[in-house]
């Protein structure tokens, strides 16, 4: 690879890793603040939100996820989820069981095996893997 291009790959993978921090450490942050640390919901929240929807830009540019697949659809509802329990009443009222079921949501569809996670309703296994996703 010629050293710009190189440069080029090193920096976006610098980016993602640190963005990737950010986003950890503000979900860390956000389960304090719903274990009784004096923080307030709504700026762990909008950092998890905001790195989220970063890191759900940065992996549908690089076609890690589409959002018609079921990954795309679980990050989705995560970000929502995030964002309804740290800037809603409602949400707030049960945040605690949410963010426990989104932790373990988080931990099984990053894991699941690429056939799962990539499932496109409709779409079988031959026709996903002929269109360059794993099937």
């Amino acid at each position: 690879m010629p050293a710009p291009a190189r440069r080029s790959a090193d920096a976006e993978r610098l980016f993602a890793v640190a963005v990737r921090t950010v986003h950890l450490a503000a979900v860390v942050a956000l389960g304090a603040a719903l274990l009784g640390a004096p923080l307030a919901l709504a700026g762990p929240a909008a950092a998890a939100v905001g790195s989220g929807v970063l890191l759900l830009a940065m992996d549908l540019r690089a076609r890690r996820i589409r959002l018609g697949e079921l990954a795309g659809w679980v990050v989705l509802a995560k970000l929502a989820a995030v964002g309804w329990i740290g800037f809603s009443a409602a949400g707030a009222a049960v945040a605690l069981p949410v963010f426990w079921g989104l932790l373990v949501a988080s931990s099984l569809s990053a894991h699941l095996p690429k056939g799962v996670r990539h499932w496109r309703p409709g779409v079988s296994s031959a026709r996903a893997s002929k269109a360059g996703r794993p099937g």
